[in-house]
């Protein structure tokens, strides 16, 4: 085994090429996740981006999207972004764990949506947890309430009675599952960022480069890769909205929000359906929803893949220093979300947390500050 180091953004033709051939080759490598196109993302914004590529006789087998900062600890490309980690690699294709990574300079690989095929990893693995699907299929002509009748019919009757009474109060209701307007994708990220902070957690969009990236993405429009971002109008108003990003045949959910004035219609609920119908029709056969307890994917999820979260290493006194920081970190924060009688009390103390913080900005801002 040969391995050659680059950058992810500077990768040339031939090589990304390369790259689509093996995510087809394998149903394990589809998610758009694992994409020379976003490696390429968070090279743009990210200076420890890299990929390393694996050659057996002068020829590309495996591509491994990584970064790594000045101490030599490696991370999975966007961890804390991404919901599916792997090294790409050809049927057949093994290789050496601790080869690889002296070949990368990394002392560590930490990682957190690691796919199961991932069998040199399997070691290295300290947990792993379930990561809901949605299997789609074309819907033909038929209409999205007879869609949702014969796809959800628990949540149809619900549904669409909520839909129609949002349609009646703010105007008729219409649905774009791959919308251009930018202005709408900065409308959901600044949603995002309020719903962040109410319920207490970190604001991604309160970090440029993240912004960045999500506008990037959104301008990215290759068969193999699109960044689409879905949203639900009731007349000329967005009332919901989706970004994320599809391969040919995984669309990827990322970030959804809605208009918190309207949470009464459960207009992302509303936005999900829609969105599994529509991508249906456009050739998607499988909705990732992405590791993670919440209420919606148990309701809308067909099967579960199942991912992992732990720490390759090799020997090396950084990679002992991060297993004793951060391995007791993560087993606290897995034993709080893997029991509800933790997680409940910890998610109303986040939320707390999160209006005391907003509130606080509103009084030091004085009446006419945004809060949003």
């Amino acid at each position: 085994m040969e391995f050659t180091i680059h950058r992810p953004e500077e990768l040339n033709a031939s090589l990304r090429r390369a790259w689509h051939r093996l995510m087809d080759e394998s149903p394990d490598y589809g998610n758009p996740f694992l994409g020379p196109e976003f490696a390429a993302g968070i090279g743009t914004y990210r200076s420890g981006a890299h990929v390393t590529v694996l050659h057996e006789g002068g020829e590309p087998v495996g591509f491994f999207p990584y970064e790594r900062n000045a101490f030599g600890v490696g991370r999975a490309i966007g961890l804390g972004l991404s919901d599916c980690q792997a090294l790409v690699h050809r049927p057949g294709v093994t290789w050496d764990t601790e080869e690889l990574l002296r070949a990368c300079g990394l002392s560590v690989f930490e990682f957190d949506h690691l796919v199961e095929e991932q069998k040199p990893f399997g070691r290295h693995v300290t947990g792993t947890f379930a990561s809901p699907v949605v299997d789609l299929k074309d819907s033909g002509d038929g209409s999205y309430a007879e869609w949702l009748r014969g796809t959800y019919p628990g949540l149809a009757k619900t549904t669409l009675k909520k839909e129609r009474r949002l349609g009646r109060d703010l105007g008729e209701m219409r649905f774009v599952f791959d919308e251009r307007d930018p202005r709408v994708l900065h409308t959901l990220m600044r949603w995002k960022s309020a719903q962040y902070r109410r319920t207490g957690r970190m604001d991604r969009f309160a970090r440029p480069w993240i912004v960045d990236l999500v506008d990037h993405l959104f301008q990215v429009r290759e068969e193999h890769f699109s960044g689409v971002l879905s949203v639900v109008y009731a007349g000329d108003r967005p009332v919901a909205a989706h970004f994320g990003p599809r391969s040919r045949t995984v669309l990827a959910a990322w970030f959804t929000a809605y208009d918190p004035g309207l949470r009464y219609y459960s207009p992302g609920l509303i936005m999900h359906l829609r969105m599994a119908e529509a991508a249906g029709r456009d050739g998607v056969r499988v909705m990732d929803l992405g590791r993670g307890e919440k209420e919606y994917k148990d309701w809308l999820k067909t099967r579960e893949l199942r991912v992992g979260e732990g720490f390759a290493t090799r020997p090396h006194p950084v990679a002992a220093a991060l297993r004793m920081w951060r391995r007791p970190v993560r087993g606290l924060r897995n034993t709080v979300l893997a029991h509800p009688a933790l997680r409940e009390p910890a998610d109303r103390l986040l939320k707390t947390i999160g209006t005391l913080r907003t509130s606080g900005r509103a009084e030091a801002g004085g009446a006419g500050a945004c809060t949003r």
